[in-house]
């Protein structure tokens, strides 16, 4: 896919300059001068200009977790055809598979789902049950299970610049994200970053969207079953996932 000519921030400040975004690619001054623009911008304005400034193709990924329909539709309003990654551990709540389909008939995505070449048994088979195994262990089930399949993903789109919908409210370990980064040599942007649990909530209500069907049942971050545990379970939301021994699977750059 060849890039159109986009306006991309100059290394020195804020004054855009015009090129392409293949041949002027955003330096760390660039980057952070681009973030100071987009602060104060909506999240469809953050996506919109992501579009018009950094290079394609683009994806959003989305673990169809409790609250994703905001990304989703946030970004599909703004760009209909954009595929959405999801990578199918095969070890998902079904609930979660049933609501992925929900949204991709409701919101007409173009979901493209990626998974482990193994199934589920030969996986068990030659590795063991690796999430009872500590940290070590889930290390490695994230490794086969989630983080080769999402690479596969990126590599076979040809992805230059990602959309996600992190927020630093979610836990301590993303309190630090940025609103746009370079991460393995694309473009990553969160545009809700600094949306709150209350602004989540608002999006919802005011376009009839849905949560998670399992958020009704205590589950607050939702991955495979057997690894989630509910906030009632757990006592404390940041001790839900990875049966509390670590808080991110690696896939968004990020450890915990």
């Amino acid at each position: 896919m060849t890039a159109p000519a986009r306006t991309a921030m100059r290394s020195g400040g804020d004054a855009p300059v015009e090129g392409t975004a293949d041949d002027q690619a955003l330096d760390a001054v660039g980057l952070e001068a681009a973030s100071r623009q987009l602060g104060p911008l909506t999240a469809a304005a953050r996506i919109e200009w992501a579009l018009a400034n950094l290079p394609g193709p683009f994806v959003l990924s989305s673990s169809f977790g409790a609250q994703a329909a905001v990304a989703l539709h946030l970004v599909t309003q703004v760009d209909p055809r954009i595929p959405v990654v999801m990578v199918d551990t095969q070890y998902l709540f079904p609930e979660t598979l049933q609501f992925a389909e929900q949204l991709r008939r409701r919101l007409d995505l173009d979901l493209r789902i990626y998974r482990a070449p193994l199934s589920a048994a030969e996986f068990e088979a030659r590795h063991g049950r690796l999430w009872e195994q500590g940290a070590d262990g889930l290390g490695r089930y994230n490794e086969i299970m989630k983080l080769e399949p999402f690479r596969r993903a990126l590599r076979e789109l040809g992805v230059a610049t990602w959309f996600s919908g992190l927020r630093r409210a979610q836990s301590s370990t993303r309190r630090g994200l940025p609103l746009l980064q370079r991460l393995d040599g694309r473009f990553k942007l969160h545009p809700i970053v600094d949306w709150s649990d209350r602004d989540v909530g608002l999006y919802l209500k005011a376009h009839g969207l849905p949560y998670h069907p399992l958020w009704d049942k205590g589950y607050v971050s939702i991955g495979d079953w057997h690894s989630t545990r509910t906030l009632a379970e757990a006592g404390d939301a940041e001790l839900t996932r990875f049966n509390g021994v670590k808080r991110e699977c690696g896939l968004h750059g990020l450890e915990g």
